[in-house]
C-alpha cells in the first residue's frame, strides 16, 4: 500500500468570494507556499483543498500553515490511492489507538468512486468495530471523527488543528500602524492583518528618555507580528524635539493630546511615503484621557486617512488573552519606557474642546517640526523566513 503524509488544508472565509475568488486563492496559496519553503514542502491545489507534502519537518510544516491568514483549519492526512480495501485499513489503523465514541464521515467528489458514503460509512464502522472493541458509534456527538475524502486520490484522517482565519495576507492593500511597545498595538495590528491588509509600523522614540531597549523591545514585537506574514518594516521616528517643544510651550494639560495629534501628522505623511492607505492605532474608548470620544475626535482632525481602531470596544482583558495567544504578551510587558509615558501630564485634559488644542498648538512650529522628524525617520527592515 503506497501511502504518504500530507497537510489536507481548509480556507474559510475565501469561500464567500464571487468571480474574484481564484485571485484570493492564488495569493493564499502563494502565502502557503512561502510560509513552508524553509522546509522544502511542495504545495498545490486540487478540487477545493489545498494540499502540503514533502516537508522535511510535517508537524513544523503544519504550525507554520496554521499561521497564515486565510486558513480556517488544517488535518494531517493519509495520502493513497482509490483502492477500497486499502482505504479500510487505513481507516483501522487510525482507529486502533481511540477509545470512547467516534464517527465515520465518508465524502465522495469521484462520484464514480464504490461504494457510496452512506455505505462506505457503514461499512467502514463496522470493520473498526471489529478492530477495536473499546470504541463504540456516536453519529450526533462522536469523541472522535475519522474522516475519508474521495477526490483525485483518497485521504483518510482524524481530527483537525483551528488555525488563524481571516482573509490571505496581501488582498487587503497596505496599511500603517502606529506600534508603541505596549499591550494594545500590536494586537491591533495582528486583527487587521486577520483582514489581509499588509502593515508596516511607525514607532516614535524619544532617545534619552526611552532606551535603546525599548526600540529593540518594538523590533521584536514587529518580528513576533511578521512570523504571521513574511516580515514587518519598522520606521522609527525621533520624536525627543517635538515633546520637549510641547512641554516648554503647550498648557500641560493638552500635552498629551497635542502629542497624539504630531503622532497622527507624522504617520499620514509616511504612510503616504509607503504607499499605505490607512492608519491604524491600539486605542480602546475609555482606557487612558487621551482615549475618551472627545480626545479621540480632536485627534482625528488632523488627518484626511481613514484610521482604523480595531480594538474600540474591547476590554483590556480580552486584549490581553489575545496578546497572549499571538505571543506578543510577554515581549509587550517588558518594563522598558516608551514616548507616551515621558512627560505624562498630572491632570490631562478628558473633554478638550478643538479651539483650545488649536490654540496651544499655535505656539508651535509644527510644520517644521514635523518635516524635520520624518527627514530624520530610520527605516528598520526584518524580514521572517
Amino acid at each position: 500500500m503506497n501511502v504518504r503524509e500530507v497537510l489536507l488544508v481548509r480556507f474559510g472565509e475565501v469561500h464567500l468570494k464571487g468571480l474574484n475568488r481564484p485571485y484570493f486563492l492564488r495569493k493564499l496559496v502563494d502565502n502557503i507556499k512561502f510560509a513552508v519553503k524553509p522546509l522544502g514542502g511542495r504545495v498545490w491545489m486540487s478540487d477545493a483543498r489545498i494540499y502540503v507534502s514533502d516537508a522535511s519537518d510535517m508537524a513544523l510544516a503544519m504550525d507554520k500553515v496554521c499561521r497564515v491568514f486565510g486558513v480556517y483549519s488544517v488535518s494531517v492526512a493519509m495520502e493513497l490511492e482509490k483502492d477500497y480495501e486499502a482505504i479500510a485499513q487505513a481507516v483501522v489503523d487510525i482507529a486502533k489507538p481511540l477509545s470512547g465514541t467516534f464517527k465515520i464521515d465518508a465524502r465522495r467528489s469521484d462520484k464514480r468512486f464504490q461504494p457510496d458514503s452512506m455505505v462506505m460509512g457503514r461499512e467502514l464502522g463496522g470493520k473498526v468495530l471489529d478492530a477495536n472493541p473499546a470504541l463504540r458509534v456516536d453519529v450526533h456527538k462522536p469523541e472522535h471523527r475519522i474522516s475519508v475524502e474521495i477526490r483525485d486520490m483518497a485521504y483518510v484522517y482524524s481530527g483537525e488543528k483551528i488555525a488563524v482565519g481571516g482573509m490571505p495576507l496581501g488582498t487587503g492593500g497596505r496599511a500603517a500602524l502606529l506600534l508603541s511597545g505596549g499591550i494594545d498595538s500590536p494586537v491591533a495590528g495582528y486583527q487587521i492583518m486577520r483582514r489581509g491588509v499588509t502593515i508596516r509600523g511607525i514607532h516614535f522614540f524619544s532617545f534619552p528618555y526611552t532606551s535603546e531597549r525599548a526600540k529593540q523591545k518594538v523590533i521584536d514585537l514587529a518580528a513576533i507580528l511578521g512570523a504571521y506574514g513574511g516580515g514587518m518594516p519598522v520606521d522609527v521616528v525621533p520624536f525627543t524635539k517635538i515633546q520637549m517643544e510641547i512641554h516648554e510651550k503647550c498648557p500641560d494639560e493638552f500635552g498629551t493630546l497635542i502629542m497624539r495629534r504630531f503622532m497622527m501628522r507624522i504617520a499620514e505623511k509616511l504612510a503616504r511615503r509607503r504607499c499605505c492607505l490607512a492608519l491604524v492605532t491600539g486605542e480602546n474608548l475609555g482606557q487612558v484621557a487621551s482615549q475618551t470620544l472627545e480626545a479621540i475626535a480632536v485627534t482625528d482632525r488632523v488627518v484626511e486617512m481613514p484610521v482604523f481602531r480595531p480594538l474600540i470596544g474591547l476590554d483590556k482583558l480580552e486584549i490581553t488573552q489575545m496578546a497572549t495567544r499571538i505571543g506578543t504578551y510577554e515581549t509587550s510587558i517588558l518594563p522598558y519606557e516608551d514616548c507616551c509615558t515621558v512627560f505624562t501630564p498630572r491632570h490631562p485634559a478628558t473633554k478638550p474642546r478643538l479651539e483650545d488644542i488649536e490654540k496651544a498648538e499655535a505656539l508651535l512650529d509644527c510644520d517644521a517640526l514635523i518635516d524635520e522628524a520624518v527627514e530624520n525617520t530610520e527605516e528598520v527592515k526584518y524580514w521572517h523566513s
